[in-house]
C-alpha cells in the first residue's frame, strides 16, 4: 500500500506493517507485565528496606505503565490487520493509534531511567529477588527503545516530505507552470542525490577517483528513474514476489498442450550438435571458475583448500608468465592452478588487477583443446558490482559487419580494458608465437561471460576461428541485431531459473508491473500472504488459490487497470513526462530491449524437488531462444542456479550422462 504519512511526511512502512513486529512485541510485553505483576504481588508489604519506597512506587508505574502499553499494542495490532494491501480505510484510524504509542515512550524512557538510577545506588540493600527483577526490566526496557529507535532509522525516508507531491490528494496544482516543472526537477534531483550518499556511504571502503564518481551519478540515476513511479514499501515487494511465486508454480503445474511438448523435441542432429556442446562447455566452465581464484577454491573445498593452498604458498611463481595485480600469499594463481590443472608454464598472462571497469583475467594454453583460452572472472568485488550497475546503453561501433548496436555501457568498458591488454600490450601475439595452430577461446561467468562476449565481438574480425563460452551472462546485455551477430561463435549456458540471465531494465520494469498488479488485486491481508508464504517456501505443499479483483472479471476488463491497481502507481503530469522524455527525442533510449548472446543452451533439472538440496539431481538440456529469457522468474534457486559451482555440476552431470550413454 502507499507509505504511512506521520509527522507530515511518507515514510518506508505501511499501515498494515504493524502486525507481526506489533505481535511479538505484545507477546514479550504480556510476558514482561505478568512477571512484574507476580514480582510485586510476593514482595507486597516488604519494602521496607533502604530504597524500598521508591522501589514501590516503580514496580506499581512500571505495572500501569506496561498496562497501557499493552492496551496500545492490543488496538495497533488489531487495526493493521484490517483491510487489504491496496484497501487501507478500514486502518484510518491507525495513525491516531500510533501517536498514542509513540507517546508512551516518554514515561517509559523516564521509568528506565528511575530504574537505572535504583539500581546503580548501592544503599539500596533489598532482596535479591527484587533487584534482579528491576534489572531485568531496565535491561528490557533500554533494549525495546534502542531497537524502536533503529527501526524508525531503517523506515526513515529522506525524500518523505517530497514524495508527497506526487501523490493525487485531491488539490489542483497548475502542474504546467514553469514553478511546477521547477519544482518536478528539485525532487528528481534530490532523490538522485539521496540515492548517490548510500551508494557512497555502501563504498566507503574503496579508493574513489573520477571514475567511480561517474559511475556513482549514473547507477543513482538508475534506480531513482525505476523507483519514483510507485508507492510501494519493502513489505508489499516482498508479498507480491511470494504471490507472483505461487502463482508461477500454478502454471508451471498444469499440463502442456501437446503443440509445446513437440517444440521441445529435437531432431538427432541437433541433439548430436548440442552434446558436443555441453562437453565443450563443461570443460571450459573449469577455467570460468578457476578465474575467481581462491574464493572459489574454498568455497567449493571448504575443509581441505587451506591445507592445500598453504602448502603451495611458499612455492615460486612461474617465471614464464606475467602475473600483475596482488596475490598475497599466492593464494589466487594456487587456486587457478589446482582447479584447471594446468602447469606453471602453460600461463602467458595473469591479472588480478581489480579496480571499476578494470576486471581479473588470465590467458592460458589449453593443450587438451589445444586453444589458447582468455579466462575474465565474473562478479567478486565492490568495483564489479558498480561495473554490473553502470547499465546505460552505448554504441558499439563493428566496421563492414553490421550496422551500430546498443551494448551494456559498464561491462563494455571492461571488455575494453581487456581488449587493450591482449592487443596493445602483446600478450595475444606471444600466445600465438607459442601455439600458433591453436585457436581463441575466451569464456567468463556471470560478469566476466557479458565481458568475454563482447570482448569475442571485438576480436571476431582479427581471429575468424574464435569461440566464446558465456556462462550465466547478464540478460541486458547486446541489442537485437548484436545478439544474433553473435550466434556463430558465442554459447551462453543458463541453467534454472538463473536471475542474472534474466536481468534487464524492461525485464525489471515488467516485474514491477506484475508486482504492482497482483498485490493491489489481492484480497488478503499483507500478514496472511507472508506467513502463508513463508509457510510454502520453507515447507512446501500446494500453493494458495489467492482471492484476487481479477476472478470473474471478463477478458477485456482485463486488459484494463484497477483502480487500486492505479493507487500504487504514481501519477505523474504532462509536463513530468516532457521532463523525462525530452532529452531522448533525438537519441536512442536509455534503457532499450537487451538481449543474451549466441545461441543459447538452457540446462533445467529434470525432477526439481525446490525445497531441498538433493544430490540425485538430474538435469536436462536443450537450445532455447531468448524470448524465453524475457521475464524474471521468482524462485528458491533464482540465485543458486547462478552461482558458478551449481553450472559446474549441471555441465559435468550432462557431460558424465552423454559419455556413459556412448559408453553403452
Amino acid at each position: 500500500m502507499p507509505g504511512l504519512v506521520l509527522f507530515g511526511r511518507r515514510w518506508a512502512i505501511g499501515s498494515d506493517d504493524f502486525v507481526l513486529p506489533g505481535a511479538f512485541e505484545l507477546f514479550v510485553r504480556l510476558v514482561w507485565w505478568i512477571g512484574i505483576f507476580v514480582l510485586y504481588t510476593v514482595h507486597k508489604g516488604q519494602f521496607n528496606c533502604p530504597g524500598g519506597g521508591l522501589l514501590h512506587s516503580y514496580l506499581l508505574g512500571l505495572i500501569i505503565l506496561l498496562a497501557s502499553i499493552i492496551c496500545a499494542l492490543c488496538a495497533l495490532v488489531y487495526v493493521s490487520m484490517q483491510g487489504t494491501i491496496s484497501n487501507p480505510g478500514p486502518r484510518k484510524s491507525l495513525p491516531k493509534i500510533l501517536y498514542t504509542r509513540l507517546l508512551l515512550y516518554f514515561p517509559e524512557f523516564i521509568w528506565a531511567v528511575v530504574g537505572a538510577v535504583w539500581v546503580s545506588d548501592n544503599s539500596v540493600q533489598c532482596e535479591k529477588t527484587v533487584i534482579n527483577g528491576v534489572i531485568g526490566t531496565v535491561i528490557a526496557s533500554w533494549i525495546i527503545i534502542i531497537f524502536t529507535i533503529i527501526g524508525v532509522v531503517i523506515v526513515f525516508d529522506p525524500l518523505g516530505g517530497k514524495k508527497t507531491f506526487y501523490l493525487p490528494d485531491g488539490v489542483s496544482r497548475n502542474l504546467e507552470s514553469s514553478h511546477s516543472g521547477q519544482l518536478l526537477y528539485n525532487v528528481k534531483s534530490s532523490a538522485t542525490r539521496v540515492w548517490e550518499k548510500r551508494i557512497r556511504l555502501l563504498c566507503c571502503c574503496i579508493v574513489q577517483d573520477d571514475d567511480h564518481r561517474v559511475a556513482f551519478t549514473s547507477i543513482a540515476e538508475l534506480f531513482r528513474t525505476y523507483f519514483s513511479d510507485t508507492d510501494l514499501v519493502p513489505s508489499d515487494i516482498a508479498a507480491g514476489l511470494i504471490l507472483l511465486h505461487q502463482e508461477q508454480d500454478k502454471m508451471e503445474s498444469c499440463p502442456k498442450e501437446p503443440e509445446e511438448v513437440l517444440c521441445h523435441s529435437p531432431s538427432s542432429l541437433v541433439t548430436d550438435d548440442l552434446d558436443v556442446e555441453l562437453e565443450n562447455a563443461a570443460h571450459y566452465m573449469l577455467f570460468a571458475a578457476a578465474a575467481y581464484g581462491w574464493p572459489y577454491y574454498v568455497y567449493t573445498n571448504p575443509y581441505t583448500a587451506l591445507c592445500k593452498l598453504n602448502g603451495d604458498c611458499c612455492r615460486n611463481r612461474p617465471t614464464d608468465s606475467e602475473i600483475t595485480g596482488s596475490d598475497r600469499h599466492n593464494f589466487h594463481f594456487g587456486s587457478i592452478l589446482k582447479i584447471t590443472g594446468l602447469q606453471y608454464r602453460d600461463f602467458i598472462h595473469i591479472s588480478f588487477h581489480n579496480k571499476i571497469y578494470e576486471i581479473p583475467f588470465f590467458v592460458a594454453l589449453d593443450h587438451k583443446k589445444e586453444a589458447i583460452v582468455v579466462a575474465v572472472r565474473g562478479t567478486l568485488s565492490f568495483e564489479d558490482i558498480l561495473t554490473d550497475l553502470s547499465a546505460d546503453c552505448e554504441d558499439l561501433t563493428l566496421e563492414e559487419v553490421l550496422e551500430n548496436g546498443f551494448v551494456h555501457k559498464g561491462i563494455t568498458q571492461a571488455a575494453n580494458y581487456i581488449y587493450r591488454k591482449l592487443i596493445n600490450d602483446g600478450i595475444l601475439n606471444q600466445a600465438f608465437t607459442i601455439a600458433p595452430e591453436y585457436r581463441l577461446v575466451i569464456v567468463g561467468h556471470s560478469l566476466g561471460g557479458g565481458t568475454a562476449s563482447i570482448l569475442a565481438i571485438m576480436l571476431r574480425n582479427s581471429f575468424p576461428t574464435l569461440r566464446c563460452f558465456a556462462f550465466s551472462p547478464p540478460g541486458g546485455l547486446l541489442s537485437k541485431s548484436l545478439a544474433d551477430y553473435t550466434k556463430n561463435f558465442i554459447i551462453s549456458v543458463i541453467v534454472g531459473k538463473d536471475l542474472v540471465a534474466r536481468l534487464s531494465m524492461p525485464n525489471m520494469e515488467d516485474l514491477k508491473r506484475r508486482i504492482v498488479r497482483i498485490v493491489a488485486n489481492c484480497n488478503r491481508p499483507k500478514y496472511q500472504i507472508l506467513l502463508r508464504g513463508c509457510w510454502y517456501e520453507v515447507f512446501g505443499g500446494d500453493p494458495d488459490d489467492f482471492p484476487t479483483e481479477l476472478d470473474g472479471r471478463n477478458q477485456d476488463a482485463l486488459t484494463q487497470p484497477l483502480l487500486a491497481e492505479e493507487s500504487l502507481m504514481v501519477h505523474r503530469s504532462p509536463s513530468y513526462n516532457a521532463l523525462e522524455e525530452e532529452p531522448h527525442l533525438n537519441s536512442p533510449p536509455q534503457y532499450p530491449h537487451l538481449y543474451l548472446p549466441g545461441k543459447i543452451i538452457h540446462v533445467v533439472e529434470e525432477c526439481s524437488s525446490r525445497r531441498l538440496c538433493s544430490s540425485d539431481i538430474k538435469y536436462t538440456a536443450r537450445w532455447s531462444n531468448e524470448t524465453v529469457f524475457s521475464s524474471i522468474l521468482i524462485s528458491p534457486k533464482m540465485i543458486t542456479d547462478h552461482m558458478p559451482d551449481v553450472v559446474l555440476k549441471a555441465l559435468n552431470s550432462l557431460s558424465q550422462e552423454h559419455g556413459s550413454c556412448l559408453s553403452c
